[in-house]
C-alpha cells in the first residue's frame, strides 16, 4: 500500500481486568509524527502429505513498532516506558523500569487525499532512544524514535479470537461514525454473534460460556 504521510499519533493507556481483558482509556495525542515502521514475527508450520506441501499456517507472533517523533513530553516517556520524576522534576530511568502496554493510533495518507487509519491494540515500549550531533556549516535535526513490541490483546472479540491491529480506508463501505469516533476511544471490533456448532457451549464476547456466566452470577 503506498502512502505518502503519516500524523494524528495518539496513544491510549490500559487497564485490565482480573483476566486480563483490557479497558482502554481516553486517546491522548502522543507527538508529532515523523515516521512510522512495522515488521511482522509469523509462527509457521508446513504440513506435507502425498509427497506434497498440503497445509501452510502462518499465524502472527509479534510484531515490531518503529514510531519516529519530532519530540517526546516527560508525560508521554513515562506513560510508555515507566520512568519516573524525582523530586526535583528530573527524568531517571532505571533498568528495573516496565512500562505498561498501551494502544497505539495513527494515519497514514494516500495519493489522492484519503487516509488509512490504524489502531494497534496492546504494545509495550522500552525507552526511547536518541540521536545527537555538534552543529556544523549547516543545521541538522536530530529527533527521537520509540521501539515498540505489538502482541495481540488478551480480550476476546465477537468471534473469540484476538485482534492486534485495526485498520481501515477512506472509501471504504463503512459506516461514517468510524472515522468520526476514530480518535474519541480506541475502536472497538464489531461482530454479529457468532453461531456455534452442534454440541459447543454458546459464547459472549468475553469470551466464556454463556453457563459459566450464569454460574458465576
Amino acid at each position: 500500500m503506498a502512502t505518502i504521510g503519516m500524523d494524528k499519533l495518539f496513544y491510549a493507556e490500559i487497564t485490565e481486568d482480573a483476566d486480563g481483558n483490557e479497558t482502554y482509556g481516553e486517546p491522548i495525542q502522543m507527538a508529532k509524527a515523523i515516521s512510522g515502521d512495522l515488521t511482522v514475527e509469523l509462527v509457521e508450520a508446513n504440513l506435507f502429505a502425498d509427497d506434497g506441501l498440503a497445509i501452510v499456517i502462518k499465524d502472527f507472533k509479534s510484531g515490531t513498532l518503529v514510531i519516529g517523533t519530532d519530540d517526546l513530553k516527560k508525560s508521554v516517556v513515562m506513560a510508555l516506558t515507566g520512568a519516573t520524576l524525582d523530586e526535583n522534576g528530573v527524568l531517571i530511568a532505571t533498568s528495573e523500569d516496565i512500562g505498561k502496554p498501551v494502544a497505539i493510533g495513527f494515519r497514514a495518507q494516500k495519493p489522492g487525499g484519503l487516509y488509512r487509519y490504524f489502531w494497534f491494540y496492546r504494545v509495550q515500549f522500552g525507552f526511547p532512544g536518541t540521536k545527537l550531533q555538534t552543529k556544523g556549516d549547516s543545521i541538522t535535526f536530530q529527533t527521537p524514535s520509540i521501539t515498540g513490541t505489538v502482541l495481540r490483546r488478551n480480550k476476546v472479540d465477537g468471534q473469540g479470537k484476538h485482534p492486534w491491529k485495526a485498520e481501515v480506508t477512506e472509501g471504504d463501505e463503512v459506516p461514517a461514525t468510524v472515522f468520526e469516533k476514530w480518535y474519541e476511544e480506541v475502536y472497538e471490533p464489531e461482530f454479529t454473534k457468532k453461531e456455534n456448532r452442534v454440541g459447543e457451549p454458546e459464547t459472549n464476547g468475553s469470551g466464556k460460556s454463556v453457563d459459566e456466566e450464569a454460574n458465576n452470577g
